[in-house]
């Protein structure tokens, strides 16, 4: 019986967590005089709002960028991040816990605080307007660095000890043996480095003024707020279930391993 009201208590809760995202979803189809209702169901659902998004701005332009700039700093924040961690739990020099402590710090530093100085620094190097400085300032991340060192921390030293003897130097350690045994946190890591980067709307704001170099996030953005949706609601939420669906589809399917990460990742120490 207890069973049955547990049950009971999450699919409530899930249905009152997931209806928002559901009306969102719902309303993008519904003509603009019936997107006030709370129900989901309507007699003319239609892709109006869809086509209107499509016909206002390059809504798949901004699609392709927003893919290859999360793709490109997801994978460099896995590669950088996991060196960077199996440096900090196998490696023994001068400074590992000041660096460890350092990099602790930055996690406490609002992104705010850096902004000025990083976008002189794009300006500087002749960066702005271009994909360069939406990847380069993210391609390493200090919770990626974390989750890596505390994964590694928890595989035997050991096998570490028989890859030196066969004559495996560091790197072929780390992709060859712990990348193997680290398939739950390289996907936690990625699908974090992919979502940061992906609903990053501030600093491409900044740093990029050519339409054609626009996040999909920066240009709903800029459609919502800027005029181009014309106050039509509609076309609104149908331009926001656009950004989101990627989102929810990466989550969705690697979820599994996002919770196995973080339950063996050693963080509950």
């Amino acid at each position: 019986m207890k069973r049955v009201w547990t049950y009971i208590f999450l699919i409530v809760g899930g249905i009152i967590f997931a209806y928002p995202f559901l009306w969102m979803i719902s309303a993008s189809f519904k003509p603009e005089i019936e997107i006030g209702t709370i129900g989901l169901w309507s007699s003319d659902f239609s892709l109006r709002s869809y086509q209107a998004v499509m016909q206002k701005i390059p809504i798949w332009r901004a699609l392709l960028n927003s893919l290859f700039v999360s793709g490109c700093v997801t994978l460099s924040v896995i590669v950088f991040g996991s060196i960077v961690g199996y440096a900090l739990s196998r490696l023994r020099f001068f400074g590992r816990d000041f660096i460890l402590g350092v990099i602790l710090f930055t996690m406490v530093i609002p992104f705010q605080i850096t902004l000025i100085p990083m976008y002189i620094l794009m300006v500087k190097f002749g960066w702005v307007d271009s994909y360069a400085a939406l990847i380069v300032p993210g391609m390493i991340g200090a919770f990626g660095i974390l989750l890596f060192r505390q994964f590694f921390l928890d595989i035997p030293q050991d096998l570490v000890d028989a890859a030196r003897i066969d004559g495996c130097n560091d790197l072929r350690i780390l992709f060859g043996i712990f990348y193997p045994l680290s398939k739950p946190v390289i996907i936690t890591v990625g699908i974090i480095a992919f979502m940061g980067s992906w609903n990053d709307v501030l600093w491409p704001l900044i740093v990029i003024r050519i339409r054609d170099l626009m996040t999909m996030p920066q240009m709903v953005t800029l459609f919502a707020v800027g005029g181009q949706a014309e106050a039509q609601l509609g076309a609104e939420l149908a331009a926001a279930t656009l950004l989101a669906v990627p989102i929810i589809l990466v989550y969705a399917f690697f979820q599994r391993y996002f919770i196995e990460s973080m339950a063996t990742t050693g963080l509950k120490n």
